[in-house]
């Protein structure tokens, strides 16, 4: 599978490693180079970006475009298709989305024979994932029967949720002391001491763009201001990153929410904005992603042999298709990505909804109990 990526979000470049940290990570994992005969300061980022000015008319109509697609892009057609294909039924065009996107539950017995005599690493998002998306970012709560799969799941697997809500956040809706979680979209990783390799009775946090905090409170008081008179708009502070929630907003007015957040954005030059499933996300322009994030939670926990462990990626955002990259590019595990329409993706494999996640956790669980027989 050789798909091309279709983000327009800025990612920057990695920089060289250097020598490994004290948490025994690869410093070409962090964010921050050093240009040649300058040390290294993990405190220093130093990355000029071009003030564009008012926002113009292309870049209004390329964000508004971005933000109705909210998710990964439809698969590239030919203009002899489109006729045909807009007058075919979705499920139709799911169902063939699905040859090269197939079932993890219906590929099962593919998958697990690549785990024999392997150890299974689970990387899970949280919205749309593990709980539904819902009008309110506030009520994205997980079912019992979900948190019930999924610390099962965490007895067998070393288990990480890697999502944009902040750390405390997103551990608060699941409540589960033996996962690992990374909030903000990785930029804030706590790893249990119980799985890691790391020092023993000590807990491992890994915050690479820790000196951003007071620039993201500031930026996030002020898209309070500018939001007020959006009627549905809805800000949430992830510590690390900001969410400009408009799926209540009408679509008339996404707009001009784009164009204020791009506004504030011209006086903030360390800033960007990506987006997700209906939300403008405003971060660090740091070379950090949820890629990263897995890249480093796999070293942190002595999980990066491919010959050892097999990696499995499951998320249904725009922002996971980092990871589901890392995967591929390393040929090492399976990306899986959470959708009932068809997109275009980095991932090998598809689940409908979280209740078809479950059942494939379950599955999991049910395999590993059998092959330990």
């Amino acid at each position: 599978m050789d798909l091309k990526s279709n983000h327009n979000s800025p990612i920057l470049t990695d920089p060289a490693p250097i020598s490994k940290s004290r948490l025994g990570v690869h410093l070409n994992m962090l964010p921050y180079a050093s240009a040649p005969g300058v040390g290294f300061s993990p405190n220093m980022l130093l990355i000029p970006r071009k003030k564009t000015g008012v926002l113009d008319d292309v870049r209004a109509s390329s964000w508004l475009d971005a933000m109705k697609s909210s998710s990964p892009p439809p698969n590239r057609i030919s203009k002899d298709d489109v006729n045909e294909l807009s007058s075919l039924d979705p499920d139709f065009l799911y169902r063939n989305w699905m040859i090269k996107y197939p079932s993890a539950l219906a590929s099962f017995d593919q998958i697990v024979p690549h785990a024999k005599g392997k150890r299974i690493a689970l990387f899970l998002d949280y919205d749309g994932t593990l709980s539904p998306i819902v009008d309110n970012p506030d009520g994205a709560f997980m079912s019992d029967a979900m948190r019930a799969t999924v610390k099962e799941a965490a007895k067998y697997f070393p288990t990480a949720i890697i999502s944009g809500r902040s750390r405390d956040k997103v551990y608060e809706f699941i409540g589960l002391s033996e996962l690992h979680y990374a909030g903000s979209h990785g930029m804030d990783i706590m790893v249990s001491d119980r799985h890691s390799t790391d020092d023993q009775g000590k807990e491992v946090m890994f915050q690479p763009a820790s000196e951003f905090l007071p620039l993201i409170d500031e930026v996030y008081k002020s898209l309070i201001e500018i939001t007020k008179g959006i009627a549905g708009a809805k800000v949430e502070n992830n510590k690390f990153c900001v969410s400009v929630h408009y799926r209540n907003v009408d679509d008339k007015n996404w707009n001009a929410l784009a164009n204020s957040v791009y506004d504030l954005l011209e006086d903030y030059p360390r800033l960007r904005v990506s987006h997700g499933r209906k939300v403008l996300e405003v971060r660090p322009v740091i070379s950090w992603d949820k890629g990263k994030a897995v890249a480093f939670l796999l070293e942190t926990l002595g999980l990066n042999n491919c010959d050892e462990v097999l990696p499995i990626y499951i998320g249904d955002d725009r922002t996971d298709e980092d990871a589901f990259r890392v995967l591929k590019e390393r040929n090492c595990g399976y990306g899986i990505l959470v959708s009932s329409v068809a997109k275009e993706s980095s991932a090998a494999y598809s689940l409908r909804d979280p209740s078809e996640v479950m059942e494939f956790l379950k599955s999991l669980v049910t395999w590993r109990k059998s092959s330990a027989l």
